[in-house]
């Protein structure tokens, strides 16, 4: 009740004036007058926002699960009617207590107890919106609701635990398959990048290997053809009598050794010529000298 005379208006408060018991108006913050035995009943209005916290109440869900909810609603006074929370109802704090207790068994009915447990935001909505409609008639807006606890019953806290305990060992399993998979797809991609490696370093090994062998025998080729044709250019400038003694000479190491039978080409008889001519020459030169 405000004080007769001067009073002090904060900024968060209104004061309800009435005249004679007659409601005639709402003083803004500041200094405002009051008169002595005509304003009596003026009161100050609190416009902050109010928690009102709600016991824990047991509510039965629609698949008949008894479940204890408590929860804390927050609310205020409009700042364009706090007559209202005077002249509509006589304590709003309570009366929107109460309200709470009964609008929660009936959205709480509504619901399976599965829905309860996962579904606290559609809880809270539906709680502020019921809870809105009422208390806009006392001038009074329910800002949110916030559900703190929930409590299954027993039977049920021991199933959550054991499907929960489950659903830990199922991604576990999970957990550990997927590092298998992975750890075989990883070594799987280690040997077949292994092999690729193993069959490249063979190939280019042979392709080295080939190129070494085809230059050798390039190399050989040319070493070859090089002494053949040293041998060829020797051979043009040398005597027939000389290439004849070195014939001869072959002839005897053929004949040391243990063949009995020498097949000779007929090309060998015109190696032999000049030797033939020679000594057919000596031979007359030493009968025209007998004569």
């Amino acid at each position: 009740m405000a004080l007769w005379g001067l009073n002090v208006i904060k900024q968060y408060e209104r004061l309800v004036v009435f005249t004679f018991g007659t409601f005639t108006g709402v003083r803004q913050p500041g200094i405002r007058w009051v008169w002595p035995f005509i304003n009596n009943g003026s009161s100050t209005v609190d416009l902050r926002e109010n928690p009102v916290a709600i016991p824990r109440q047991t509510s039965i869900t629609r698949d008949n699960a008894p479940i204890d909810i408590d929860f804390f609603v927050y609310m205020r006074v409009m700042e364009d009617r706090p007559q209202d929370t005077i002249l509509n109802i006589s304590d709003y704090r309570s009366a929107a207590q109460a309200l709470a207790m009964t609008t929660l068994r009936a959205v709480v009915g509504e619901m399976d107890l599965d829905d309860v447990l996962s579904k606290r935001e559609r809880i809270n909505g539906a709680l502020q919106a019921k809870l809105d409609e009422v208390t806009a008639n006392w001038g009074v807006k329910v800002t949110r609701v916030e559900i703190r606890e929930v409590e299954p019953p027993r039977d049920v806290q021991d199933a959550m635990n054991r499907q929960l305990s489950a659903e830990r060992t199922r991604r576990a399993a999970v957990t550990e398959a997927e590092g298998q998979r992975d750890a075989e797809i990883n070594r799987a991609e280690g040997e077949r990048r292994s092999s690729i490696l193993r069959a490249e370093g063979t190939k280019q090994a042979a392709i080295l290997e080939a190129e070494g062998e085809q230059q050798a025998q390039i190399l050989r080729a040319e070493g070859f053809s090089d002494a053949m044709t040293r041998i060829n250019a020797v051979a043009s400038q040398a005597d027939p009598r000389t290439m004849s003694l070195q014939y001869f000479e072959t002839l005897k190491d053929m004949g040391a050794g243990a063949s009995t039978k020498f097949i000779f080409p007929m090309e060998f008889t015109s190696l032999l010529e000049p030797f033939m001519r020679g000594a057919g020459a000596s031979t007359n030169g030493g009968n025209n000298n007998d004569s």
